[in-house]
C-alpha cells in the first residue's frame, strides 16, 4: 500500500535532483575557462560537458526504466540519489577538463533514473490525477531550477567573497566551485535518507513478477531495442518523436544563451554578468512553477493535454527564436519577458506529453515507456548541445544573414517541426478517442 506521503517524497527527490542540475548553470562556463589551456575552445568544452551528461542519460534511461519494471521503482531511485552525491563531489574536485567530463558522464548515468519517477507517478495515480501530478512534478523541476542557479551563483568562489576570509587558503580556494557541489551532494544524500525511510514501493509484486527475467546482457540488449519497438506504435511514436525534436531546439538554447548574453553590446550581445544570467534562469524556473503548479490542472480540464501540447510547442518556439531580437536598451526586462514565454510553453509541453504517454502505456510497461522517453530526451539534448555549439562557432563572427541569430532561429524551427510531427499523427486524436470509449463503457 502506497502512503499518501509518497507523492511528497517524489517531489522532494526531483526537487533535489533539479537543484543539483541548476547549481552548475551559473559557473559551468567559468569553470571550463579556469580549467582550460590558453587557446582551447571554451564553448566546445561547455557543449562537451553538457553532451556527456546527455549521452549517459540516453544510454542508461531505458536500462533504469526497464530495471524498475523488474525490481521496483524504490531501489532504483535510491541508487540514483546516492550516486548523484558522489558525482557532484568528484565534479567539484575536478582539476582537469577530462576529470570534469568523467564526473558529468557518471552524473548522467545515475540521473537517468528520472524516468522512474514519472513511472512512479503513473503507478500511484488515477487517470484523472495524472496531468495534475505530472504538473506537480514540473513544479519540482521549476523550484529546483530556480533555487539551483541562485545557490550556484552565490556559493561559487567563496575565497573571493569580500565579507569573509573563512575560505581563504582552504580547499575551497583551490577548487572555487567545490562549495556549491558539496551543497548539492548533501541535498542528494538527504533525499536518499527520505527515500530509504519514507518512500513506499509503487509497483505491486505481482506486476514485477510478470516481467520476463533475463540475464544482464539480455536485459541491456532488450533495453536498447525498446526504442525501436516504441517507434512501431502509432500513438507512442509521434509523442516520442515530437518531444525529441522539441528538445533538440530547447537544449540548443542551453549552450548558446549565455554565449550570446555575455557578449558585449558592441558585438551584438547584452553584456550580462554571471549574476544577470542567474536571474534569467531563476525567472525561467519561477515561471515553470506557476505554469506547471497552478495552471496546468485547470488548463488540462478545459482544453485537454492534446491541445496544450500543440500550443506549448508553438509558444516555446516563438520565445526561443525571439531571444536575440530584444533591443539592447531593454535587454534585461525584454529577456525576462521572452524567458517567461519560453517557460510557459515548456510548462505546457512537458506534463502534457507525459500525461499522454501515461495514457498510452500499460502498468507493467510504464517504466520502459518512460525510460525510452527520457532516453530520447537525453539523445536529443546531446544533439542539441552539439549542434548549438558547432553552429554558434560557425556563425558568431559572420555579418551576413547567417550570423549568430541563426542558432536561435533554428531553435524555433525545431519547435515547429515538433508541432507538425504531433499534429499530423494518430496521437492527435488519441486522447479524445480514449475518453470517448471510456464514456461509452460507462
Amino acid at each position: 500500500m502506497v502512503r499518501k506521503s509518497s507523492m511528497a517524497i517524489i517531489f522532494i527527490v526531483i526537487l533535489i535532483d533539479m537543484i543539483g542540475f541548476g547549481i552548475i548553470v551559473p559557473f559551468l562556463t567559468y569553470m571550463v575557462e579556469n580549467l582550460s589551456e590558453p587557446g582551447q575552445p571554451i564553448g566546445r568544452w561547455v557543449a562537451g560537458l553538457m553532451a556527456a551528461y546527455a549521452a549517459a542519460m540516453f544510454l542508461f534511461s531505458p536500462f533504469w526504466g526497464a530495471l524498475s519494471d523488474r525490481i521496483g521503482r524504490r531501489p532504483v531511485l535510491m541508487f540514483g540519489l546516492i550516486g548523484n552525491s558522489v558525482a557532484f563531489v568528484v565534479f567539484g574536485l575536478s582539476n582537469s577538463l577530462w576529470m570534469a567530463l568523467g564526473a558529468r558522464l557518471f552524473a548522467g548515468m545515475v540521473n537517468a533514473n528520472l524516468s522512474v519517477t514519472r513511472a512512479y507517478i503513473g503507478d500511484i495515480s488515477e487517470p484523472h490525477e495524472v496531468a495534475r501530478r505530472q504538473g506537480i512534478l514540473g513544479v519540482a523541476f521549476g523550484v529546483g531550477f530556480s533555487i539551483g542557479p541562485a545557490i550556484g551563483g552565490v556559493l561559487s568562489a567563496p575565497a573571493e567573497w569580500g565579507w569573509t576570509d573563512a575560505f581563504v587558503s582552504t580547499i575551497f580556494e583551490t577548487y572555487p566551485y567545490l562549495l556549491p557541489c558539496v551543497v548539492s551532494a548533501s541535498l542528494s544524500f538527504v533525499g536518499f535518507l527520505f527515500a530509504i525511510t519514507k518512500l513506499d514501493e509503487s509497483l505491486p509484486k505481482k506486476e514485477r513478477e510478470q516481467v520476463e527475467k533475463r540475464s544482464a546482457s539480455e536485459t541491456i540488449k532488450t533495453n536498447l531495442s525498446n526504442i525501436g519497438k516504441m517507434f512501431n506504435r502509432p500513438v507512442v511514436s509521434p509523442l516520442l518523436w515530437s518531444m525529441a525534436l522539441f528538445w533538440i531546439g530547447f537544449t540548443m538554447m542551453h549552450v548558446i544563451f549565455i554565449l550570446f548574453t555575455m557578449r558585449s553590446i558592441s558585438e551584438g550581445g547584452y553584456g550580462f554578468s554571471e549574476s544577470d544570467n542567474g536571474i534569467i534562469f531563476t525567472v525561467i524556473g519561477l515561471s515553470g512553477i506557476v505554469t506547471q503548479g497552478a495552471l496546468i490542472g485547470p488548463l488540462t480540464d478545459r482544453f485537454g493535454s492534446t491541445k496544450l501540447l500543440a500550443v506549448g510547442f508553438l509558444v516555446a518556439g516563438f520565445g526561443l527564436s525571439s531571444i536575440p531580437y530584444v533591443p539592447p536598451e531593454f535587454a534585461m526586462m525584454g529577456t525576462i519577458l521572452v524567458s517567461i514565454i519560453i517557460a510557459f510553453g515548456n510548462g505546457l509541453v512537458t506534463p502534457s506529453n507525459m500525461t499522454l504517454l501515461t495514457y498510452a502505456s500499460g502498468t507493467n510497461e510504464r517504466g520502459t515507456v518512460m525510460g525510452v522517453s527520457e532516453s530520447l530526451r537525453s539523445i536529443s539534448a546531446l544533439f542539441g548541445v552539439l549542434i548549438g555549439g558547432w553552429l554558434w562557432d560557425a556563425t558568431v563572427n559572420r555579418d551576413d544573414v547567417f550570423d549568430f541569430h541563426t542558432s536561435f532561429r533554428l531553435c524555433g524551427i525545431f519547435a515547429v517541426l515538433a508541432w507538425a510531427c504531433f499534429r499530423f499523427s494518430k496521437a492527435w486524436r488519441f486522447e479524445d478517442d480514449l475518453f470517448s470509449e471510456a464514456g461509452d463503457a460507462e
